[in-house]
């Protein structure tokens, strides 16, 4: 450690702070990367260990989910919150493979530290990495990759199945693999370039503790947490027009600071009888439009639910934005901020509706809900979950939204690779094969890149309770004959079962998942190790001094009192 000062600016003031480079910083982010890797390295696989995380407030929770494992901890070091980003990006492209992508590359890191001990310049050591990068993502597309239309009807059930298989429904994973695949189908479509897509975003989880877990179920609609605004109006609506407001109707008031000075005493009735006619006139232009269903994320006072009373309407109020906002996509409807137009008057068009052929308040579980059915614009899905309390719920639903990410993948992308370790360990032995054919420094760096994809089936057998080195050099072999020998080809599909602790065909037993999942967290992986790999000095400025000099502490100090 070196403490260094700088001159800042034409002022002259010195920041003093320490710098570390070379070999200890390298070191220094290895052994951060690599500790925030052993965090959720027990996580990993069907049989992974959850991790139970109390805040500072006291609030519990317990997940086996990597990017919340990450999301949760207080991390300081720089370079293991890079790890901790590369999670929230998994996360955020792909919605699973979390926590195998930290592993692979705090491995890569590790891997490289030793080679930089042995000499090896990090340049080498980047573009080796990158080389394999390209590599590996070529041979998973050439030769892992299976269309998902090959595998038949039952190819989204179980790529859903392998991504609950670790997770805390995993018991119960047939129950809802069926009801994510049967979400996903019914809101999936074609758009005009004749892409799949799957916006499961517009699937409204609901969480509900009390009853069993198999009580959860999948509804057909949009599912809102409200109920009507009064007992008096309808408690179901034939094709409903829909008017999404995101304001209250209530009494309207004078703005805070403005003042009236009234010479007549008489004129005060007239004041009030106006601010009752504003929100009138403005519930009048509601229902002029044709609309029989009002959802407002604002209140509605008694008086204004008379109106909407007489007028035969149904009001909700207190809706959520972000639950509105779905609502509007999916029945064509516009979010209304505000009534002006840009003449300066209030109107209400039509054309601001949305349509759907039923809305009613149904008792579903414990809870009132109202729910949309047949939208017009987008097809909607709800599911409700039910659990023995609310950090069990809270898990279910983590490990519902990574299967939907999952289905999602696999719709969009429309290829799938075998799981249990199997692109791993087909990745290994290729790449050893492939970097002997190089004659360059970076042959070293392919192989230990090579070496580090084993992390991932030496893990999930650890994590088993099984032998790692028997089961993972079985693995081995039976992927150096798929590659060496024609009549052995397919044995490209063997990966793990860590149930009975053998080699099996993955793709057969409907080990599946997205190969976009594959793919995404060796290009993260990759990436995210090289960058803190180049880095090689580290300037850490210390906070200058922000005491006052006339404070009185320092006065009595100084003799001056």
């Amino acid at each position: 450690k070196a403490v260094v000062s700088t001159q800042s600016g034409h002022y002259g003031r010195a920041l003093f702070g320490e710098r570390e480079k070379g070999e200890s910083v390298r070191t220094q982010n290895m052994t951060a990367a690599v500790a925030i890797a052993n965090i959720v390295k027990s996580s990993l696989g069907p049989v992974g260990l959850d991790k139970m995380l109390v805040d500072e407030v006291g609030d519990v929770t317990v997940t086996n989910d990597g990017a919340t494992i990450l999301k949760l901890l207080e991390v300081e070091h720089p370079a293991a919150k890079v790890l901790c980003e590369l999670a929230q990006l998994q996360d955020e492209e792909v919605g699973d493979g979390t926590t195998s992508v930290v592993i692979i590359a705090a491995e890569l890191l590790r891997a490289a530290n030793e080679l930089i001990k042995m000499k090896v310049h990090p340049t080498t050591i980047i573009n080796g990495y990158k080389l394999a990068c390209k590599e590996s993502v070529k041979f998973i597309q050439d030769n892992l990759s299976v269309p998902a239309a090959d595998l038949g009807k039952n190819c989204l059930a179980n790529v859903a199945k392998t991504s609950m298989s670790s997770k805390i429904i995993g018991s119960d994973k047939d129950f809802f693999s069926n009801i994510v695949v049967q979400c996903a189908e019914l809101i999936r479509f074609t758009n005009t370039r004749g892409e799949q897509k799957c916006p499961i975003k517009t699937i409204n989880v609901l969480k509900a503790h009390g009853k069993s877990v198999r009580e959860s179920q999948m509804i057909k609609g949009y599912a809102l947490n409200c109920t009507v605004a009064s007992q008096l109006m309808p408690k179901s609506i034939k094709n409903a027009k829909i008017a999404c407001i995101d304001f209250s109707l209530q009494k309207s008031k004078m703005k805070l600071g403005v003042q009236v000075v009234v010479d007549d005493p008489e004129k005060l009735d007239a004041i009030r009888q106006r601010e009752s006619d504003i929100t009138k006139e403005k519930i009048q232009l509601i229902l002029n439009s044709g609309a029989n269903v009002i959802l407002t994320t604002g209140g509605i006072d008694d008086m204004c639910l008379k109106y909407f009373v007489d007028a035969g309407a149904l009001a909700v109020r207190r809706c959520k934005k972000e639950d509105l906002k779905r609502i509007a996509r999916a029945t064509g409807a516009a979010l209304v901020a505000s009534l002006s137009n840009l003449e300066g008057e209030e109107s209400f068009e039509p054309s601001f509706l949305g349509a759907a052929d039923e809305i009613c308040q149904t008792r579903i579980c414990d809870d009132e809900l109202i729910i949309i059915k047949g939208t017009k614009a987008k097809p909607a899905a709800s599911i409700i979950l039910r659990g023995a309390n609310d950090i069990y719920v809270d898990e279910m639903d983590r490990s519902v939204h990574d299967s939907l990410c999952a289905v999602k993948r696999v719709i969009e992308s429309k290829a799938v690779v075998p799981g249990g370790g199997c692109v791993e360990a087909a990745l290994s032995i290729y790449l050893e094969n492939f970097a002997t054919s190089l004659g360059s420094r970076e042959q070293l760096a392919i192989a230990e890149f090579a070496q580090a994809m084993l992390v991932i089936p030496k893990t999930l057998v650890v994590n088993a309770a099984k032998d790692s080195t028997e089961l993972v050099a079985k693995l081995r072999a039976f992927h150096n004959a798929s590659q060496t020998i024609e009549a052995k080809r397919a044995f490209k599909w063997i990966g793990l079962d860590l149930e009975n602790g053998k080699c099996r065909d993955n793709k057969d037993a409907g080990v599946l998942e997205p190969a976009m999942s594959k793919i995404k967290s060796l290009k993260f992986a990759t990436e995210a190790a090289i960058t803190i790999l180049r880095i090689d000095d580290m300037i850490k400025i210390y906070q200058p001094s922000k005491e006052d000099p006339n404070s009185y502490a320092n006065a009595v100090r100084e003799g001056r009192m």
